[in-house]
């Protein structure tokens, strides 16, 4: 028998200040039965991609507003389909980056839920008020249907005390609400239950790490499904090295580049926007990185090299978090799709009993796959991530209930 918070369909709306990404998900199958996006919104040149029965349509369109690109969205179902009258839909899930200590969950959207997610924006003045103005459209399109908001902190606030509390003073821990709140949260929820399943062993008995890598990168300890430990911080700021975001730094650098003549929101944006791969090789785009090794530039060997040192000393220090490592996994864009950098990060790792495949790690296959030799005490897998599966999972059964 089917669970029934696990059927129905869900569209998964992922707004960004200048686009906005969906997926309308069949729950119980798992398939996207249609994607698609909105691109450039607010600015000359805009676009609508959408997918479904296996072909694309890309149109070139005028959109002005968030509301106009969810308007482009609903007339390119209208046109190519699924019909999103006759679709079915239990709800909308929508994505938002930050849930600050009062989200633990996902929730259906009231005005009150608004006026609190907007009272975080300065947690994620990036994100959180563009995912609330993907909110606001939906609900006035979809007028009948809940609204769910999926935080990508939820997952983290199984946190230790000890892992989320910064050495800060009182007032800004118990006023502001600075700690460390992590990211990447539904993907993490994703991938932790699927390595359960790939090493057919309950979620609850095993300790993993996974390196979630791609533009913005993490790692989180997960013991027994939960988050115990998380790279990002307050911010995504902190932690690896990212396409365009330092990770890790002395904290004292930022006043001093402030004291050498740069403003604080000049600052700001270089760690963000300038930072990281893009700031030691000149790209964000790790396939290029890979080109710039491979051609033996540099600049390019000391970035994968700083990046790939940067993991490896994330994994050492959640492996003993965790006090047993059953798996290592690698998932997201760069993790699923860059053999190099899984090699170098698991080639430092003997210590903990890891041991990689290399014919396995390099081979040309996609989907989840065990890349560790036989010999290996440490599974080490590849496991893609499927955020609006998760979204639209934990959408179905919150409404379901």
């Amino acid at each position: 028998m089917t669970d029934a918070s696990q059927t129905g369909r869900v569209l998964v709306v992922n707004a960004g200040s200048s686009s906005l990404k969906y997926q309308l998900v069949d729950v119980a199958s798992g398939e996207a039965l249609a994607k698609g996006s909105v691109q450039r919104i607010g600015e000359d040149g805009s676009t609508t991609t959408h997918e479904a029965g296996g072909e694309t349509h890309t149109k070139e369109v005028q959109v002005a507003s968030h509301g106009a690109a969810l308007d482009a969205v609903v007339a390119a179902f209208r046109e190519h389909g699924p019909d999103l009258d006759h679709a079915d839909l239990v709800a909308v899930g929508h994505r938002v980056v930050h849930g600050g200590d009062r989200f633990s969950e996902p929730v259906v959207v009231t005005d009150e839920v608004l006026a609190a997610v907007e009272k975080l924006e300065p947690l994620a003045p990036l994100h959180n008020p563009a995912n609330l103005e993907g909110i606001r459209v939906a609900r006035e399109r979809f007028p009948g249907l809940p609204q769910v908001a999926v935080f990508d902190t939820a997952f983290h606030h199984s946190l230790p005390a000890e892992a989320y509390t910064y050495a800060v003073p009182p007032a800004w821990r118990d006023d502001l609400a600075v700690r460390r709140y992590g990211f990447h949260g539904t993907s993490y929820a994703y991938v932790s239950r699927r390595t359960a399943g790939m090493l057919t062993r309950p979620e609850q008995d095993i300790n993993v790490v996974i390196l979630h890598l791609g533009n913005g990168c993490s790692a989180a300890a997960v013991a027994g499904g939960r988050s115990i430990d998380t790279s990002m911080g307050l911010t995504p700021l902190e932690g690896l090295v990212m396409g365009t975001r330092s990770g890790d730094i002395d904290p004292g650098l930022f006043a001093f580049m402030v004291r050498s003549g740069m403003s604080v929101d000049d600052v700001d944006s270089a760690l963000n926007r300038e930072s990281g791969l893009k700031g030691l090789t000149g790209t964000n785009d790790f396939r290029e990185v890979q080109e710039l090794v491979d051609a033996g530039d540099a600049d390019g060997q000391l970035g994968f090299e700083v990046a790939a040192y940067r993991l490896r000393k994330y994994v050492g220090a959640y492996a003993v978090a965790l006090g047993r490592l059953d798996a290592l996994v690698f998932t997201a864009g760069v993790g699923e799709h860059s053999p190099q950098l899984r090699s170098a990060v698991c080639e430092g790792l003997g210590i903990l009993g890891v041991e990689l495949d290399e014919t396995a790690n390099t081979a040309r296959v996609s989907g989840e796959r065990q890349i560790s030799s036989a010999r290996s005490r440490v599974s080490v897998l590849v496991v893609p991530t499927n955020e609006e599966l998760e979204i639209a999972r934990q959408a179905a059964a919150l409404v379901r209930r």
